[in-house]
């Protein structure tokens, strides 16, 4: 190991480190007088030479890379901030997001976990994005913040929708040429059925010649609606709208609002549903599925297929989304703040089973109600292993076991994970899982 001192407990120098894990953050993990050490672009298994300086370690030189290691395919990569893990196999990607659930669930308390349905979503397939967008000298740059500082102009993708990277270079000019962009901005794309929807912000308002030349450059790309949110009061109006704008969930057409929440990817959108759906229970007639944080729909109506649903959703814009597009179905949509106003157990006392995909920070103030509640199963679609973990122990201390694990990674190239986790405390739906699982074990042993 080269030359370290120690100077106000923070290691600094050129060190040679054996790298034995990932951070959360996807920096190599290595350990020196019994400090970690986050070593950014440096993989598990590798020997590296890195400079220790205070807050911003950086990789000198990979000595023994690993196999893993590939060559990023982007470019930009290392600059943008979109990306942590490009110099990563896919494969290996996948098996590491895999194992931050594992050890989330298992630090919940959750033991004999079931093997896990893993699924990972193709380049190229980014429906969802939310950008930068700042002025500079010359024009606009649009794309996603460098690791602690400026936005990195999105020159080139590996990750976004190809509709979508092909208006980046229109948007710059079109956005160039407002006058209400006067600094940073930003600017959130979603591609829906209906085409490309974006939510700009800017630091002014929009001049009415602003308003003009964005309502031109939506038609002449087709675009099915571009609003401006006010950055004071967060209140968003439509500036231009081509015709209806609609997304399928399940067969049924709703009418997001702006900056309305999808899933990052169609594809993998359709294994979480998959997942989601396959988790309930068996349902008669009368049982009731209750979904919290529903969204616009996403889940909501292809679960409607197997029995009634309670959905409650707490942006009011969505709730209403969901509404309107409930008519006529086994679908009941609530207006409601869970963070403020959770549902109590005496709300689900007539309840089958729980359906929550809750924000990144987690379910909050309604994981106790559930877990002290009399439900029997829960289907809970998490997006942040730390999160999961800190609910997980609740319900794994209220006698859910965990019956069946789907870990989807739709961000590519990036830490974040999905996972759909199905929790039962229903002794006799725990057997029968444990039972199949037991013969399906036989069954490849044999082979």
């Amino acid at each position: 190991m080269g030359a370290i001192t120690v100077m106000n407990e923070t290691l600094t120098g050129v060190a040679e480190l054996r790298i034995e894990g990932l951070g959360a953050a996807g920096d190599g993990v290595a350990h020196v007088d019994g400090q970690s050490v986050f070593i950014p672009g440096a993989l598990p298994g590798e020997d590296v030479r890195a400079r220790l300086v205070p807050g911003h370690p950086e990789l000198i030189e990979v000595v023994h890379p690993s196999p893993e290691r590939v060559t990023p395919p982007c470019s930009l990569f290392g600059e943008c901030g979109g990306c942590a893990l490009q110099h990563l196999s896919l494969p290996a990607l996948l098996d590491w997001k895999a194992q931050r659930v594992m050890r989330a669930l298992t630090a919940a308390g959750f033991t004999d976990l079931p093997p896990a349905t893993l699924y990972q979503t193709k380049p190229l397939t980014r429906r969802r994005m939310d950008f930068a967008v700042q002025r500079v000298p010359g024009g606009v740059v649009i794309g996603l913040h460098r690791r602690n500082g400026d936005p990195v102009d999105m020159t080139e993708c590996h990750v976004l929708h190809p509709d979508l990277f092909a208006l980046l270079q229109p948007l710059r000019e079109v956005l160039g040429s407002l006058g209400a962009l006067t600094g940073r901005g930003s600017l959130m794309v979603n591609l829906l059925d209906s085409g490309p929807d974006l939510t700009l912000q800017t630091p002014a308002p929009l001049t009415s010649a602003d308003r003009l030349k964005l309502a031109a450059f939506a038609r002449e790309h087709n675009l099915s609606r571009i609003s401006w949110q006010d950055p004071k009061d967060l209140g968003i109006e439509t500036v231009a709208q081509s015709g209806a704008v609609r997304e399928d969930f399940g067969g049924v057409i709703v009418s997001p609002p702006p900056s309305a929440f999808l899933q990052a990817t169609a594809d993998a959108e359709k294994a979480i549903v998959t997942a989601v759906v396959d988790g309930l229970p068996s349902l008669n007639k009368k049982d009731v599925t209750v979904e919290l944080f529903a969204g616009c729909g996403t889940l909501t109506f292809p679960m409607s297929e197997k029995g009634r649903v309670m959905a409650y959703e707490g942006n009011l814009a969505a709730a209403n989304c969901l509404k309107a597009a409930s008519g006529g179905r086994r679908v009941d949509g609530f207006h409601r703040d869970l963070g403020r106003q959770p549902l109590l157990p005496h709300d689900l006392k007539s309840t089958r089973a729980v359906v929550l995909d809750p924000p990144y920070a987690g379910a909050g103030a309604q994981t106790m109600p559930l877990a002290k509640s009399a439900v029997p199963d829960i289907v809970y679609v998490s997006c942040n292993p730390a999160a999961l973990e800190k609910d997980g122990k609740a319900l794994w201390n209220a006698g859910f076991s965990v019956i069946g694990l789907t870990i989807v990674d739709q961000f590519l190239w990036s830490t974040e994970v999905e996972a759909v986790v199905v929790l039962s405390r229903d002794a006799k739906r725990i057997r029968r899982e444990n039972s199949r699982r037991s013969r399906s074990d036989l069954s490849r042993s044999d082979s």
